[in-house]
């Protein structure tokens, strides 16, 4: 009996040991289950933070890494292309405002093809940016937040366009301001590009130079010379 006894002592302490054993198997799972579930979090919430640099709060989708905005269609435009169109838009925007304020460059042919623009728009960043610099503003933009978009598409006869009203906060080191932006977009050879560009805030550059109220519906103003050499 007494035998009996040990021998059972011994199953019942080798049971418990292999419980035991089990049991902090069982625990070191969970724990690595919850580290990797808080490490997609994480990846989750940074991606999140990233995109709202450039775009609205209500879509988090990323924008194109090329430089190029591609049609749904080569030789077509449609209201499909919209959401490509806003993309290019809002990166332009982004680069836009880092330059006029901070100075840095800007790939003005990847969102435009219209030699009589680009020259417009590039006098127009380096306008402001002396301005800034003469009355040594310091202050950087850090990125900005676009609000809730429009986009209509007309169809003109030739090829049709796109229009973008794009409200935007600028936010800088300290503090922010907002502008409302409008565009007109075609298709050129598959390929989206600005064709029209306006800021129209009160004592903005195209405010002072283009005028006031304008109404942005001419998608070939730019290759009008007698238009252009007004300026």
């Amino acid at each position: 009996m007494l035998l009996n006894n040990f021998y059972w002592g011994d199953v019942m302490t080798k049971f418990m040991m292999l419980f035991i054993a089990m049991g902090l198997v069982l625990v070191g799972c969970s724990q690595d289950k919850a580290n990797e579930n808080n490490e997609k979090n994480t990846n989750s919430s940074a991606n999140h933070a990233i995109n709202t640099e450039i775009t609205p709060s209500t879509e988090q989708k990323g924008l194109q890494d090329t430089t190029e905005y591609v049609a749904k269609k080569k030789g077509e435009l449609s209201v499909q292309d919209s959401e490509t169109a806003y993309e290019m838009c809002a990166r332009a925007l982004n680069d836009y405002y880092k330059a006029v304020w901070n100075g840095s460059d800007i790939e003005l042919d990847a969102f435009i093809d219209n030699d009589n623009l680009k020259q417009y728009t590039q006098k127009k960043i380096e306008s402001q940016y002396a301005v800034h610099v003469k009355n040594k503003h310091t202050d950087k933009v850090q990125n900005i937040e676009i609000g809730a978009w429009e986009v209509k598409y007309t169809d003109d006869g030739d090829g049709g366009f796109l229009y973008l009203k794009v409200p935007v906060q600028i936010n800088m080191d300290v503090g922010s301001y907002g502008e409302v932006t409008e565009f007109l977009v075609r298709n050129s050879n598959g390929k989206l590009v600005i064709v029209d560009w306006y800021t129209g805030a009160k004592d903005s550059y195209d405010f002072t130079v283009r005028g006031e109220n304008q109404t942005i519906d001419n998608p070939n103003i730019w290759n009008d010379s007698e238009w252009v050499k007004s300026f």
